[in-house]
């Protein structure tokens, strides 16, 4: 019972998008009516600049970190990374904002930063590379959240449901890419994030 309150708490927790709050607090449009369509970080700093992209990176991970210390000392592991899971589904179809929601990039660096500090900060340096070395926000995203999941199995090696929940997220935030994917492979010059 308490694992399947964890789940609706995550899922709840990701249906909670901060830059759709934010632009609505500024009087802005909603974020997800320009260039990419998506509220993440990237379309942020396309619409708002550097400062407004670094705190909703902030916000987004940050809720993902409470929640991560809640589900490491509330469920085992192997229910961990199904809480991640449950967190990404929100982020992407969060039931406050009409089911249109981000790609759960920012959510599951923060969710996994709590469980294992070291992958959180490997992902983040193989986006910073992956991105100066291609300069397309997507397979930046794709290399950290390899980093990510690999860095879950590694620590939860032990436990099948966790690799399973972890590979999971893995293939669901590769999934929530597959417009860019097409996008990138027809050379379309719009890659979207």
């Amino acid at each position: 019972m308490i694992f399947f309150l964890y789940l609706l708490a995550a899922y709840l927790v990701g249906s909670i998008n901060f830059s759709i709050l934010l632009f609505k607090f500024l009087g802005k449009e909603d974020p997800r009516h320009q260039f990419s369509g998506n509220p993440g970080v990237t379309n942020i700093y396309r619409q708002a600049g550097l400062g407004w992209a670094i705190i909703i990176l902030l916000l987004d991970t940050g809720k993902a970190i409470a929640l991560s210390f809640a589900a490491l000392h509330g469920v085992s592991p192997s229910e961990i990374p199904w809480v991640g899971l449950a967190l990404i589904l929100g982020n992407r179809y969060p039931v406050f904002h009409q089911f249109k929601g981000g790609k759960g990039v920012a959510n599951y660096l923060g969710f996994t930063a709590a469980i294992t500090p070291m992958g959180a900060c490997l992902g983040a340096v193989s986006w910073g590379i992956t991105f100066w070395a291609a300069r397309v926000p997507f397979i930046s995203s794709f290399f950290m959240v390899f980093f990510l999941a690999g860095a879950t199995i590694l620590k939860w090696r032990d436990f099948p449901l966790a690799i399973i929940g972890s590979v999971l997220i893995f293939l669901f935030i590769v999934m929530n890419h597959r417009q860019n994917i097409k996008e990138f492979r027809e050379g379309k010059n719009s890659i979207r994030q």
